[in-house]
């Protein structure tokens, strides 16, 4: 069973395509990544978006990130693979991500804690889902 279908199953077996399963697919991506949601966030920071990263984990306003920008830091293969996963054109894909990505890993850093990883951030970013997008 894919980190997709674990994440499926702890939202009561939400299904379809579109702007619910584009933050399905980021708890997948965020939780498979080595370093788990640090390793993640680790990406953004080496790509000079450290400032905007830490108002995500901090607490104040999310500042925002752009579309060009979420393609760039994830590149262009985890993009395609992302699209097909959410059945959403890549332009649109990287637009949902921009909007629900500064709010998934605030929501997940609510004590500004990085570290999680695997099935605890699965279960963290399970509920966060079905309390912050109504799924499940």
């Amino acid at each position: 069973m894919s980190l997709f279908d674990q994440v499926l199953g702890a939202l009561g077996g939400v299904s379809g395509q579109g702007q619910a399963s584009v933050p399905v697919a980021l708890m997948e991506l965020l939780a498979s990544h080595e370093g788990g949601l640090g390793g993640f966030l680790q990406k953004f920071e080496s790509a000079g978006l450290g400032q905007t990263v830490q108002s995500w984990i901090g607490a104040g306003q999310n500042l925002p990130i752009s579309p060009e920008m979420i393609h760039q830091v994830m590149g262009s293969a985890m993009m395609q693979q992302l699209a097909q996963r959410t059945g959403l054109p890549l332009d649109q894909l990287a637009n949902q991500l921009a909007e629900h990505l500064p709010h998934v890993v605030d929501g997940l850093t609510p004590e500004g804690d990085t570290n999680q990883s695997g099935n605890a951030l699965l279960t963290a970013g399970a509920s966060l889902l079905k309390s912050r997008f109504g799924i499940g």
